[in-house]
């Protein structure tokens, strides 16, 4: 799949098949207009091309909202985009003045002038433009004149997944990381690089690695202990990972980190992925260092269980 970060990079098609969106998390319900695209694609010979805008529309348009997480960064998102098959990204760079643009000038100058659109595949109800105002039946009145045709997955074949990111996102705040999975089709996950910590859990027979997440509008989910896997350098190990406070310890800062089963290598700086598979309990905090040693200890029996 190439990436263009920019449409001033994108060099116009001969047969483009075109989709938009934000496509935060790629789920289940953004794959399914993921597979028409490639269908309608590979029926004419032609490449698929799906567009999304980063920042994220809402982070621009309202920045004092704290409140919008998201589940994926764009580097997660295009390699979730090359696993569904895609042959081109395009990354505009969504800011207020682009906000501006009217429906027509998104048509003209984005879909026909810099892609080359030929076919348009749409989810039910998708707007664009200025304040939102373009749609399907704009879109299906204009692309005779502008040389495309446009198709919309209907509201019945998107009614019967009843997936959105939304419920993705609730489902991860409350800890219930198997509902986000079922939704997504895939674990969720984070990556980041292994700062130094305090060290507290070697001395306890439970060395973590601490991550450093890289976004500040990256969704964390609940804090508590999650039955996980670990990928380093291509390498997927079974695991426990902690997000919380460290009450017990007076921590003062949220962490974020993973005891990594039958590991020893040092991997200070480095890049690890998480994946979620499971809450096994909530933060809580301990009498002392001895009582909350002997429910890691269950903690990891449990998170065996489940991984296996």
């Amino acid at each position: 799949m190439k990436i263009y970060h920019t449409p001033d990079d994108f060099i116009k098609l001969d047969n483009a098949v075109v989709t938009s969106g934000t496509f935060d998390g790629v789920h289940v319900g953004h794959q399914k207009i993921l597979t028409r695209l490639k269908e309608v694609a590979e029926k004419s010979k032609g490449e698929t091309v799906v567009i999304t805008f980063w920042p994220h529309p809402r982070l621009v348009l309202y920045p004092d909202d704290t409140t919008l997480k998201l589940l994926n960064t764009f580097e997660e998102k295009a390699e979730l985009l090359k696993e569904q098959g895609i042959h081109h990204l395009i990354r505009i760079p969504f800011t207020k003045e682009f906000s501006n643009l009217s429906s027509e000038e998104f048509i003209t100058k984005i879909l026909v002038n810099t892609i080359g659109t030929k076919k348009l595949v749409i989810g039910y109800d998708h707007r664009f433009g200025h304040n939102r105002e373009g749609s399907f039946d704009e879109l299906k009145a204009n692309g005779p004149r502008y040389g495309f045709e446009v198709e919309e997955i209907s509201r019945q074949d998107v009614d019967s997944i009843t997936v959105s990111s939304t419920k993705i996102r609730k489902a991860l705040e409350t800890g219930d990381v198997e509902t986000a999975y079922h939704l997504s089709g895939k674990p969720y996950s984070i990556s980041g690089r292994v700062i130094k910590g305090d060290r507290l859990g070697r001395l306890i027979g439970f060395p973590t690695a601490n991550i450093d997440i890289d976004t500040q509008y990256k969704l964390i989910p609940m804090d508590g202990i999650y039955a996980v896997t670990a990928t380093y350098e291509g390498q997927t190990y079974q695991g426990m990972l902690y997000i919380g406070y460290r009450p017990t310890v007076g921590g003062a800062h949220k962490s974020i980190e993973v005891n990594i089963f039958d590991f020893d290598k040092d991997i200070y700086g480095e890049a690890l992925t998480i994946k979620f598979l499971s809450m096994i309990r909530s933060d809580m905090k301990f009498n002392d260092l001895e009582d909350m040693k002997a429910q890691l200890h269950r903690d990891k029996e449990e998170a065996l269980k489940r991984l296996n």
